[in-house]
């Protein structure tokens, strides 16, 4: 006896067996119990999501006869009368299916067309399915109008592409347009559960994720790798030998390279890489690997209701997001996504690989420690006194660290020589603006707000209460947007017990979070630099070296 391929075996029958279309499924059905047909349907998406399926189905809609004979149009075909077996089975004749990628010119389409004119021989309707239907040269797409826009009453025509964009606009304002979207990865890990359970064969829940995410979205693809990985794994699906039969990197390697990242540990991340070259695992594998679980992780940080508590990996991904400030792992994500164009253009996959995951490294973390001028060049001696940092150094004509940065490039930098506190507006506080920071700095404590709905809350003035509705001002026009309002709002709504609508505007301020941060740093740096400049042994060595000065920019407060 042949073998029938699972992707064939498990193709839905009917409307209740279709996976993941279930608004294309609830439009095509209330038409077809309203009665309101039309004569051209154009199902669209990516390979594998179920355009041919749905076709096959709407055509044993159309022409079920039920199992007395005795049926009409029906959104459940029945399955078992001589049209529904016949479309089935493919010899249907009142069913025609053409491949438009092998049948493109304007013969073929004229041919179809030549036999649109005589009535159905055994069904209700006439139904021409023209897949990839993209595929048409503009002339038989132009032989094909005025029929696909008067067709007979009794011919229907049904398309279908994965590129509508390259289907003439005339042909789309012809037919009612379905959009069958790309399955997600739990729906097709689920659906594998259910079929691997009906076929009695064994397999783990990873080994099926692995699988589901392979197929990305497309169970035709999901359904021929599960063949492929039973065949692999001898009548079993183990994630060893699905993660060897797809080439996928383990998701430990992720771990570790995450874990060697977020401690900013260069040699680590070396190390880990070197570990997948001597296993021959692939560059962009683990790139790929790392990407997705960046992007747990992130969900993880950001809503962590949202992670499947079912998921075997849902607590390490859980350790892991606790690892990293949100920001980083939004950094990290788009370095591992943009990395993997980059490895073709490496000297080798693995050397590239270092570079795109040692480039985080290069950006400084707000946790990291500030480098003691000591050790920078030129620098002469160092000194600490009172928690604080020093070097000293040869007489040098001295200037702002920021102006020489703009000057370097042969220009002034306006913005970078604001970068002094004494260039900032005055801080003015104000009552509100106690009451504020007091709630601002809570909801940064209890991470209630990130990303830009903190910065948002750090840049703006409490400007006015009045009830529920709190008033704020804020300079940067970019922060006012809704969505960093709205996350703000609902975190202030949270914190403060009660529901309160926010007003936010554009204006100048001068009594913030952040400007009151700004100030006390300010205030910090001149009492460090008051201490050592006061400082006995640091005046014994400026008056017994002549040429010695203090460093600019070497003083930091501890």
């Amino acid at each position: 006896m042949s073998y029938l391929v699972l992707a064939r075996k498990y193709r839905p029958r009917n409307f209740d067996a279709l996976v993941g279309q279930a608004h294309v499924v609830q439009s095509l059905a209330n038409a077809l119990q309203a009665l309101r047909l039309h004569h051209a349907y154009l199902f669209t998406g990516t390979r594998g999501v179920g355009k041919t399926t749905v076709a096959r189905i709407l055509a044993k809609s159309l022409n079920c006869t039920g199992a007395d004979g005795q049926g009409g149009i029906t959104a459940s075909p029945c399955g078992v009368c001589e049209a529904c077996l016949s479309i089935d089975s493919g010899r249907f004749v009142d069913y025609v299916e053409l491949d438009a990628a092998s049948n493109r010119r304007v013969e073929e389409i004229t041919q179809l067309l030549d036999q649109a004119v005589y009535k159905p021989v055994l069904g209700r309707f006439k139904v021409y399915m023209i897949d990839e239907v993209h595929m048409l040269s503009t002339h038989a797409f132009n032989a094909m109008l005025k029929t696909l826009e008067e067709p007979p009453d009794y011919l229907k025509f049904v398309l279908a592409t994965t590129d509508p964009q390259k289907v003439p606009a005339t042909v789309l304002s012809r037919c009612l347009q379905f959009n069958l979207r790309p399955l997600a990865l739990q729906t097709i890990q689920t659906y594998l559960a259910e079929v691997l359970a009906q076929e009695k064969i064994d397999a783990d829940a990873v080994a099926l994720r692995l699988i589901a995410r392979a197929a990305h979205g497309s169970m035709r693809d999901a359904l021929s790798l599960t063949d492929q990985a039973i065949a692999f794994g001898a009548g079993s699906l183990r994630e060893a030998s699905v993660r060897q039969m797809l080439g996928a990197v383990d998701r430990g390697h992720a771990v570790r390279l995450v874990e060697a990242l977020a401690a900013r540990d260069g040699a680590a991340v070396v190390a880990a890489i070197d570990a997948l070259r001597a296993l021959g695992l692939s560059g962009a594998g683990t790139l790929e690997e790392m990407a997705s679980l960046l992007q747990q992780m992130a969900v993880a940080q950001a809503a962590p209701d949202a992670i499947d508590s079912q998921d075997p990996e849902a607590s390490e991904v859980t350790r892991l997001a606790g690892l990293l400030p949100a920001d980083e792992t939004q950094l990290l994500y788009s370095i591992v996504l943009h990395g993997r164009a980059e490895l073709g253009l490496a000297p080798d996959e693995y050397s590239g690989l270092v570079m795109v995951l040692l480039r985080l490294l290069a950006f400084p973390s707000e946790a990291a420690p500030v480098p003691d001028a000591a050790h920078s060049p030129g620098a002469a001696g160092a000194s600490s006194r009172g928690g604080v940092s020093v070097a000293l150094g040869p007489t040098a004509p001295s200037e702002p660290q920021s102006m020489r940065a703009a000057q370097s490039n042969g220009g002034f930098d306006a913005d970078a020589a604001q970068v002094s506190p004494a260039n900032a507006q005055p801080l003015i506080r104000t009552a509100l603006g106690d009451r504020w920071e007091q709630i601002v700095q809570t909801l940064i404590r209890q991470s209630s707000v990130t990303a830009l709905a903190r910065e948002l809350a750090l840049q703006a003035q409490c400007v006015a209460i009045d009830g529920s509705v709190w008033n704020l001002r804020v300079e940067r026009e970019s922060l006012c947007a809704p969505a960093h309002r709205d996350k703000l709002r609902a975190a202030l709504s949270l914190s403060l017990t009660q529901e309160i609508a926010l007003e936010v505007e554009v204006g100048a301020t001068d009594d913030t979070p952040a400007r009151r941060e700004a100030a006390a740093r300010a205030q910090r740096q001149r009492q460090a630099e008051q201490i050592i400049q006061d400082d006995p042994v640091v005046q014994a060595v400026l008056q017994q070296y002549s040429t010695a000065r203090i460093v600019p920019g070497s003083i930091k407060p501890s």
